[in-house]
């Protein structure tokens, strides 16, 4: 998670940091007796920053096996880029991917864009807010569908809106806390994706990270919940 740090429209003078920074995480857990599992879950993020300009990107890999046999293997690609106006607005234009060989769907790939406001953007403080319309196309796996899966057998093309708050707040020098929550609706169903994460450094460059996530859906099959959550903890690599 990254503090970005837009030059406004009326300023000229050159950035505090470098214009490139990058992050990798990686987290590995190994099961053994009853059950022999291991699982690896791996995040790559990037985000440039010139003048008006920032462009970000994201990348995860997570990865299950069960006694010998593959049971999960998702990958999640994002990418933005965004333009500012002035000195707290900005347009932007991004894309979601999700593949996945065993869970409920193949593919599920969101286009977005619209503006989005800097609330305040200070050295210890991040928060923004972007709101726009967009695209969801969903295909279920339906060779994989279990009795627990919270979707429906049905391939969606559809228009959506899309609104997420993004915050991250420097607390002291080792540590911060960051929350992402996105909003996606449309006609099928409303999902809200909640990211909660505290970062806690142990060198200049290394942080262990704990990451709280939730996914919340207003349709869900008669019988299920309609919330999905995952708590994981990392090594994070700042570059």
């Amino acid at each position: 998670m990254f503090f970005s740090a837009f030059i406004s429209a009326e300023e000229d003078a050159k950035p505090l940091t470098s214009p490139l920074q990058s992050e990798v995480e990686f987290g590995y857990q190994s099961h053994t007796g009853n059950t022999d599992a291991q699982s690896l879950n791996t995040r790559v993020d990037a985000e440039y920053t010139s003048g008006r300009h920032r462009h970000s990107g994201e990348f995860k890999l997570y990865k299950l096996d069960k006694n010998g046999e593959e049971d999960k293997f998702q990958l999640t690609y994002e990418a933005q880029s965004d333009y500012k106006l002035n000195s707290g607005t900005y347009l932007y234009a991004g894309f979601k991917g999700i593949d996945s060989r065993h869970s409920a769907y193949f593919k599920d790939y969101t286009l977005s864009a619209g503006v989005g406001y800097q609330v305040t953007n200070s050295k210890d403080l991040l928060i923004e807010i972007e709101a726009g319309p967009g695209y969801r196309y969903q295909e279920p796996n339906l060779d994989e569908l279990d009795d627990d899966d919270i979707i429906f057998p049905n391939i969606v093309q559809e228009p959506i809106f899309r609104g997420q708050l993004n915050s991250n707040w420097q607390i002291i020098d080792n540590f911060a806390l960051a929350a992402k929550v996105t909003l996606t609706t449309g006609s099928s169903n409303s999902k809200v994706d909640t990211e909660l994460s505290a970062i806690n450094n142990i060198t200049d460059d290394i942080a262990l990270k704990i990451i709280h996530e939730r996914q919340h859906h207003d349709k869900v099959p008669e019988g299920l919940s309609d919330v999905e959550s995952s708590l994981s903890i990392n090594l994070l690599f700042i570059f």
